[in-house]
């Protein structure tokens, strides 16, 4: 038997310490059968996919003034659970226009018929192969989300992302889909320089390699859905819904009144943006007030 000095047991016992500190904790397999949704922990040198507890309660019918998005997302996704082919979507445009609550209403409707969520920040794409592993042999459907994505030139997970979209050695198995939400149409800024490469070839414009980088990611999306700012009459119908269901959920009727309208609208102009966010907000804001001063 080995007798090792006192200090350097002690050395030892901090290293091992310090050793089990940089380690992800243990965390049981994911039930898929009662999960329906999960997000990648990243800790020190790997990834984790750990149980969201609570998905958001936003159904289809709830979104208004997106049924063309949401006609085009549900029957691509309508297409993947059957098993038929189906694209990987770019969810793009304005803040606030319904983006994320879509994907989330989609889980909602088709939790029950087997599908799953994964969402992963840009910086944990670098495991995008292993989460694909870790769910390949399962008998579900996943999305892949990655919510409110953008790059900066240079960044490990644009190569990693376009690489799976791609269908290369890091493509995703069958059972999985990849869907992104962004504020960028092409997922990377884009500058007035970048034109400059441009050049007329046979009357047709011919793109520089900078514009032709920028467009190669998105361009791997099969299906584009765009998002924009709502008009004044659609903003107030859905600060309208927004009412009625805060409402409801206090066992309350709040009239709808001229004054509410045009509270409604100069809260808009102080967010320099009609959306759903914004309808939202201002919604929880009338209903809280109008119910504290009863």
């Amino acid at each position: 038997m080995v007798n090792l000095k006192p200090e350097l047991i002690g050395q030892m016992e901090r290293v091992l310490t310090s050793l089990e500190q940089l380690l992800p904790r243990p965390v049981p397999r994911i039930d898929w059968g009662t999960c329906y949704a999960a997000n990648l922990r990243r800790h020190s040198f790997t990834g984790t996919l750990e149980p969201i507890p609570a998905v958001s309660a936003t159904t289809l019918d709830e979104l208004l003034g997106i049924d063309e998005q949401k006609r085009l997302v549900e029957n691509n996704t309508r297409q993947f659970l059957a098993g038929l082919p189906a694209n990987n979507v770019l969810l793009w445009g304005t803040r606030g226009t319904g983006k994320s609550s879509l994907v989330r209403a989609i889980l909602n409707a088709y939790a029950a018929r087997g599908l799953r969520v994964i969402q992963v920040d840009k910086n944990d794409l670098v495991h995008l192969p292993d989460i694909f592993a870790a769910v390949a042999a399962q008998p579900y459907r996943f999305i892949l989300l990655c919510d409110d994505l953008s790059f900066e030139p240079g960044e490990l997970g644009y190569k990693m992302l376009k690489s799976a979209l791609d269908g290369s050695v890091y493509a995703a198995p069958d059972n999985v889909l990849i869907y992104v939400t962004s504020n960028r149409r092409h997922l990377l800024p884009e500058y007035p320089t970048d034109n400059l490469g441009a050049k007329m070839v046979n009357n047709e414009i011919h793109h520089g390699e900078g514009i032709e980088e920028k467009i190669s990611l998105s361009d791997r999306f099969g299906l584009w859905v765009p998002f924009h700012a709502f008009s004044q009459e659609h903003y107030l119908r859905v600060v309208r819904q927004c009412i009625e269901t805060l409402g409801r959920r206090q066992g309350a009727i709040i009239p709808w009144t001229e004054e509410l309208s045009l509270e409604a609208i100069a809260w808009s102009h102080d967010k320099s943006k009609r959306c759903g966010r914004t309808a939202l907000q201002f919604a929880s804001h009338w209903v809280g007030q109008t119910l504290l001063g009863d």
